[in-house]
């Protein structure tokens, strides 16, 4: 451990990191132009689907291969980051990214488009680490480091809502390349800022020779989880193949941590994840996504094919959830988390999000948007941002410098494979649901008006079953939280029960920061 990794609570930032605000503007537009691309890009399938005659059965190419090369290589991403250094790293995936953007903008078959997509992944996988694990060895002070996160936090939950209202704006009123094109201004931006603002602590690098047992187990094994649970949304649960591709997953996963156990200079040390602190927060942060992916998509479905919104509006529709984040994460979370454990932000935070979705169970077909929506959006929104902000914060302090990349890769891993089960698991129970209630009910309707609104009911009450799945999944990750996040306030010299190394076996002052 370097003398530079002893650090008082407290104790003003190193004078090298003068610039550091600076720099937050820059990985904050980096981090802002990955989460807008992901909601982007499904507000402009539709039009690109028609344009490139890419088929119905091929579309979700578009979706699934990023998230096979994002979700499968965000381990090795983060493990570059610190073999490189972040700057660099963070830097090449932003020129990485915007010429992948670039070349989907300009894609002219369903081909070159699935393959743009899959480089936006190999190159967000590097970005989206390197982005989180620059803030956690730059702001390293308390206070700074809650102000901070409080920003990313905010961007990372309400980039998502901005996305659909930028996405209908060009898909509308431009073109769909434009969803893509848009990309390049901001990469462009965030790397020359970067490159000019961005210094990294020195003595943070992991130099060790790359795990490549290691590498492939883990990319493989993550791929195949997410194709899986991809595969297990179109064609069910018993598909012989997604069985097959579960199974792979798994056998992989465990190869995996065995030889991570073993090796000298494992690609992901056990210890990032085994720390009880960090461990909690993946595993609370990973479930709080799967309900809130699912939700996303529940919402934008009932807003514009129930309620009849345009793209455009249905993205304003969400704007109160972005304030909500913008609040619970700027304001609740960064003036709280130096006062109170995180536990007591994130557990209360998972159920105030949960008590928004329990609104949004009594969904109709003619619910109003200011009786029933606005205050679930709201409600949501406050409960993410004030969770998310302390989560992110906590998955990364703590952690040695040269174990800073991997630690924000597994964020970011929770995350993704969250969002691909949230995605299949509530689609399905959703879409099970809106059968029996079709079958059930379509008998008595005889006109054709009578059998479309059977529909749009048989929909609305799929949204509401999967919504029930959902409030239970956030009230688990409320328990995750209050009963494995045991860290004090951030800065405190308390030592607390459990097991693992890391946020637990703080000492009294001086601090010793792994």
């Amino acid at each position: 451990m370097s003398e530079t990794a002893l650090k008082a609570p407290g104790a003003a930032a190193p004078s090298g990191d003068a610039n550091r605000w600076k720099a937050l503007v820059f990985i904050a537009l980096a981090q802002l132009m990955v989460v807008l691309d992901a909601t982007i890009v499904n507000i402009a399938l539709p039009s690109a689907q028609q344009d490139l005659g890419i088929s119905e059965g091929n579309k979700q190419w578009v979706v699934t291969a990023y998230a096979l090369a994002f979700g499968g290589l965000l381990l090795f991403g983060g493990r570059i980051a610190d073999l490189w250094g972040r700057k660099r790293a963070f830097v090449l995936g932003l020129a990485g990214f915007a010429a992948a953007s670039a070349l989907g903008g300009a894609a002219t078959t369903g081909a070159m488009m699935f393959g743009a997509r899959a480089l936006q992944g190999v190159f967000g996988a590097l970005l989206a680490p390197a982005a989180l694990s620059l803030l956690a060895v730059m702001f390293t002070d308390a206070k700074e480091r809650a102000k901070a996160f409080g920003i990313y936090g905010a961007i990372a939950g309400g980039g998502g809502a901005v996305g659909l209202i930028l996405g209908g704006f060009l898909t509308e009123y431009l073109d769909w390349r434009w969803t893509f094109f848009v990309n390049v201004p901001f990469a462009v931006v965030a790397a020359a800022g970067a490159y000019f603002v961005i210094r990294e602590p020195e003595g943070g690098r992991n130099r060790n020779p790359l795990d490549i047992p290691g590498v492939l187990l883990s990319t493989l094994g993550l791929v195949a989880l997410v194709y899986g649970f991809t595969r297990a949304e179109s064609d069910g649960w018993g598909d012989t193949t997604t069985i097959a591709t579960f199974v792979a997953s798994v056998v992989l996963l465990v190869a995996f941590v065995v030889v991570e156990s073993q090796v000298k200079a494992p690609l992901l040390p056990l210890r990032v994840v085994t720390d009880r602190n960090r461990g909690g927060i993946y595993l609370s942060l990973g479930l709080a996504i799967i309900g809130m992916f699912g939700l996303f998509l529940f919402l934008t479905y009932y807003l514009q094919i129930v309620k009849g919104y345009s793209p455009v509006k249905t993205g304003f529709a969400f704007l109160p959830m972005v304030a909500g984040m913008i609040t619970g994460s700027t304001q609740i979370g960064t003036r709280l988390m130096t006062r109170v454990p995180a536990r007591l932000l994130m557990g209360p935070g998972f159920l105030v999000a949960g008590l928004g979705m329990l609104l949004l169970t009594q969904l109709e077909i003619d619910s109003s948007y200011a009786a029933l929506l606005l205050p679930a959006m709201v409600l949501l929104g406050l409960g993410m941002g004030t969770a998310f902000m302390p989560a992110m914060s906590m998955a990364t302090q703590g952690v040695e410098p040269r174990d800073a990349g991997v630690a924000s890769a597994m964020v970011n891993t929770s995350q993704q494979v969250g969002g691909a089960i949230g995605t299949a698991l509530l689609n399905t129970i959703a879409a099970s649901a809106t059968t029996s209630y079709v079958k059930d009910h379509i008998a008595g309707a005889t006109a054709k008006p009578q059998q479309e609104l059977v529909q749009l009911q048989g929909m609305v009450h799929g949204y509401s079953a999967a919504i029930w799945v959902a409030v239970g999944i956030l009230g688990l990750a409320a328990l995750i939280a209050f009963t494995f996040v045991n860290a004090g306030r951030p800065g405190t010299a308390t030592v607390a029960s459990g097991d693992g190394e890391g946020l637990q076996d703080e000492v009294p002052v001086p601090v010793v920061v792994h």
